[in-house]
């Protein structure tokens, strides 16, 4: 397994289970088309599992998180992460390198103070393909789809 996962929410508010509900939140994944990237853990993954319903998710590639980071990545006050920002608070030389550190697991991305931990997506480019109420492995768009989940993003950017 990758050493990060993207877990997008797909599936709306109405009709979740107060406890499905509460989960989604302690992921921080409030609103449809919003992204974490989290590093998996037994506890992230049971939580992730259990809301499947609501949300795809997959290991994410070096390529797609430093793409992510550049067009979708905020800061507090609602600002572009820029290079010269990672220049001038992190000391290094751009998203690029950010992404490689936070990708090799040398800097954590909940570490990183002023960078939101969610990521707002746009819905994908020519839409969905599949049903957004059936899983993956069955012809849905639910669920744990491995590697594609980059296509995914992609489109969502």
């Amino acid at each position: 397994m990758s050493k990060l996962i993207a877990v997008i929410r797909i599936r709306g508010t109405v009709g979740v289970p107060k406890e499905d509900e509460d989960t989604l939140k302690m992921l921080r994944l409030n609103k449809p088309n919003h992204m974490r990237i989290l590093k998996p853990n037994p506890s992230i993954i049971g939580m992730v599992k259990k809301v499947e319903k609501y949300v795809t998710w997959g290991e994410i590639d070096l390529e797609t998180l430093e793409l992510v980071l550049k067009k979708r990545g905020r800061l507090m006050g609602n600002r572009k992460l820029t290079d010269e920002y990672v220049k001038e608070k992190l000391g290094l030389n751009g998203i690029k390198e950010l992404a490689e550190k936070i990708f090799n697991g040398e800097i954590d991305i909940n570490d990183l103070k002023d960078l939101k931990p969610v990521f707002r997506l746009t819905p994908p480019s020519g839409g969905f393909k599949k049903s957004v109420k059936s899983f993956y492995s069955s012809n849905g768009e639910l669920g744990y789809r491995g590697g594609e989940i980059n296509k995914l993003i992609i489109k969502m950017i």
